[in-house]
């Protein structure tokens, strides 16, 4: 009971100060006002001249003004403003909701125009709730309620936009349910109107944890679908990794190229580099030994000196000790035929 008493209260407390406004000067208009609010109905210019006219309701006559001046008004929770000719209806209820028309008139009395007005009288929409659940194959059915509102419109965003194709499975995003696709996730809001209120209510949701899979089973089939991702236990691998690994592979084929060509280049060179070596080492014998029979010896600074205390009998012969100094060499060529002789003094000199 208590229950029923409160959500009394909050629809009146909702509906309580709803005002709205109306412009009746045009012939059938439509007009609508909140239960238990208020409603503004524009009945004839302010500046507009006119002595007297009336308001009819079914027929019945309701309110009298001439020269602005109220003589007839037989609604108890309304208000005239003649000044700016406006007509106020304070607490509207369900019985306020009818047809009215306006008649207008001269001095003389005459009547100079008559048009008519609908007015409807709605319950506002207090508030509302978002439900959500996990289907079978992972999609998300909403539900979206309100609590009074007559004739609620639903509308959906996400993430605030409207609602795709793509991510609907129902494809309606008009009205109170909704099934979502297993991929959608983000920021929904359900909002719910009519002509005298608009309410909206808005819930983060996640996917319902389920993963779509294109792999190969253990038995060699071909599985494609949403399921699960904690009880997965279909495939052996995706089909979708191999397609990654190759092209990942691919990508590393020229550095791998690159380094095994340096490989070769760095190898080619030093076994190069070893093969100049040993020749080298291997022709430096042959060089020397040619240089060196390409060398002639020449004397210089030759000195003679005879022995001390010796005499030799014979005149043309003496003995004598020969001291060599300053010994240089000469290079030329080993084909060459020698000249005369093979040795050549230079500064001789002979000590007594």
């Amino acid at each position: 009971m208590e229950a029923v008493v409160g959500l009394l209260l909050v629809l009146f407390g909702v509906s309580h100060g709803v005002e709205t406004h109306c412009d009746g000067r045009q012939n059938r208009t439509q007009c609508y006002g909140a239960l238990g609010g208020s409603v503004d109905i524009q009945l004839i210019d302010s500046s507009a001249e006119i002595p007297k006219y009336d308001l009819l309701k079914n027929s019945l006559r309701i309110l009298d003004v001439r020269n602005n001046k109220v003589i007839l008004n037989t609604i108890k929770h309304s208000s005239v403003f003649p000044s700016n000719g406006t007509f106020r209806i304070n607490n509207l209820s369900r019985n306020d909701s009818d047809e009215y028309t306006l008649q207008t008139f001269d001095s003389d009395g005459q009547r100079t125009g008559e048009r008519t007005l609908h007015l409807f009288i709605q319950a506002p929409v207090s508030s509302v709730l978002l439900v959500s659940e996990c289907l079978s194959q992972g999609e998300m059915r909403v539900s979206c309620s309100s609590e009074g509102g007559d004739s609620p419109q639903y509308s959906w965003t996400l993430d605030g936009r409207t609602l795709t194709d793509a991510e609907l499975l129902s494809r309606n995003n008009e009205g109170n349910n909704i099934t979502l696709k297993q991929h959608v996730s983000g920021h929904l809001v359900c909002s719910v109107r009519n002509n005298v209120s608009d309410v909206s209510k808005g819930q983060r949701i996640s996917t319902c944890g389920f993963i779509f899979i294109n792999c190969t089973s253990t038995n060699g089939t071909q599985i494609f679908g949403w399921v699960y991702e904690a009880n997965n236990t279909l495939c052996v691998k995706p089909t979708t990794n191999p397609t990654t690994t190759t092209q990942t592979a691919g990508g590393y084929l020229p550095l791998i190229g690159g380094v095994l060509s340096a490989l070769i280049i760095f190898l080619v060179v030093g076994v190069a580099v070893i093969c100049a070596q040993r020749k080298k080492q291997s022709s430096k014998p042959t060089k020397h030994k040619e240089e060196d029979d390409d060398q002639d010896v020449t004397y210089a600074d030759v000195r003679i000196m005879n022995r001390q205390g010796k005499q030799v009998a014979q005149t043309a012969q003496a003995e004598v000790e020969v001291e060599y100094g300053q010994v240089r060499f000469s290079k030329r060529s080993r084909n060459s035929q020698p000249i005369g002789d093979d040795c050549m003094y230079a500064q001789v000199q002979k000590v007594r």
